[in-house]
């Protein structure tokens, strides 16, 4: 028996009022995630990839429409459950890194540890372990000024698998890597969707695109197309 969608989306539309205006970021739109999943969103600017990504991710709100994450209605949650679903349910991923300069790989990986109240030694066990997954198990002790671009992006993917999320959402995680680097990272998110993580990607890049098992074109508001390999 197959196992019920991780993400399920019904009739979701995201609207903004500017001025006597009404912008339809995000219209009627239907779509889910499964474990393994590994799709790429795609769209013009303005298209709405980024308000998709930001309700999916539990940044941003519908207007109308069913958003249910693992079972669970986003609608009906208050602001600390929806905290609570995006640090244990997903990992993100950001094309500027967001890591802190003055930490290491080690304690970079770790925060989302220290705000789940996890204590010091089990962090600094998960987070060497998810260092080693991307395969930095001998940069630990490194800051991210010692590291090259690719380096530090998979510092970035190994702090979003820290708190193991079923979701792993990454906004142009290539944007600012090389085409050999980008292709190292798009396998590691190949490997890790292998393992039963839901990979979700935002790229303008048709060629990063073609890494994954699905892509999700979006033009006005709408989704144009949806194919899988």
């Amino acid at each position: 028996m197959q196992e019920p969608p991780v993400i399920i989306m019904k009739e979701l539309c995201k609207f903004y009022e500017m001025g006597d205006q009404v912008v339809r970021a995000l219209d009627s739109i239907n779509l889910d995630f499964r474990k393994n999943d590994y799709a790429a969103i795609m769209g013009p600017s303005g298209s709405g990839k980024s308000t998709l990504m930001n309700i999916i991710g539990c940044l941003d709100t519908p207007t109308s429409g069913i958003y249910e994450l693992n079972g669970q209605n986003v609608a009906e949650m208050n602001d600390d459950e929806l905290a609570l679903a995006r640090n244990r349910e997903i990992g993100f991923v950001f094309q500027t890194f967001n890591l802190l300069p003055r930490l290491n790989c080690l304690r970079n990986v770790e925060l989302p540890l220290i705000y789940a109240g996890v204590p010091p030694e089990e962090r600094n066990e998960r987070a060497a372990e998810a260092l080693r997954k991307v395969g930095l198990g001998d940069r630990m002790t490194h800051k991210p000024s010692e590291l090259s671009g690719g380096q530090i992006q998979r510092v970035a993917i190994a702090r979003a698998l820290i708190n193991k999320p079923s979701i792993i959402l990454a906004d142009e995680p290539t944007g600012n890597l090389d085409t050999a680097t980008s292709h190292d990272i798009m396998n590691i998110f190949g490997t890790l969707s292998e393992v039963g993580n839901t990979i979700i990607l935002i790229t303008h890049e048709e060629d990063i695109a073609r890494y994954t098992k699905r892509i999700i074109r979006l033009r006005d508001g709408k989704i144009e197309s949806d194919s899988r390999k």
